[in-house]
């Protein structure tokens, strides 16, 4: 799923797809209704792959969020009471656990939910073929790395064969005595 191609705009509602670039800003098409607009350079954007979800431990990407969500919900639309604060929470507790419950608000999670099911209705939450690529290649590289023995292990082997093939220091008495 490629979400940078994905905007959201301060002030106005639901996303927006980018067609082309112009001098004045950006040409877009908005993804609820179809209608066509440029947005001026003063206006705030943010693509969604640049949002991410607070965590205890540091962040976590939209994108990644929104497999969790497509994981559980079997790829079917996300239905919950966006009204009740408590299920929001909840429902956004059982997909993603480690995040910040301080820091992320009911409005976040049930504006997560309402692009999530947009972009499930566009089709743009499907894996292209490259991403699929990118995932195997990484999935045969993280195989590999299990597998090769680990740097500080390889010394270590290394020091005991020098040390093996040194001959022993005579002790002080002997060469003493020499």
């Amino acid at each position: 799923m490629d979400l940078s191609q994905i905007l959201s705009i301060t002030g106005k509602p639901g996303l927006y797809k980018i067609l082309n670039q112009s001098r004045g800003g950006v040409v877009v098409i908005s993804l609820n209704d179809g209608k066509k607009m440029v947005v001026g350079q003063t206006q705030r954007v943010s693509t969604l792959s640049d949002i991410s979800i607070y965590t205890l431990e540091g962040d976590e990407p939209l994108a990644k969020i929104f497999e969790k969500m497509k994981e559980q919900s079997g790829g079917k639309e996300v239905e919950v009471d966006s009204k009740d604060p408590d299920a929001l929470r909840e429902y956004f507790f059982r997909i993603f656990p480690e995040h910040d419950e301080d820091r992320v608000y009911p409005s976040d999670i049930k504006k997560m939910i309402k692009w999530f099911n947009l972009l499930l209705e566009k089709g743009l939450l499907e894996s292209t073929e490259e991403e699929k690529e990118e995932e195997a290649k990484a999935e045969k590289k993280v195989e590999v790395q299990e597998e090769a023995p680990k740097a500080e292990e390889t010394e270590e082997a290394a020091e005991a064969k020098a040390e093996k093939k040194q001959p022993k220091a005579k002790s002080s008495k002997k060469a003493k005595e020499e």
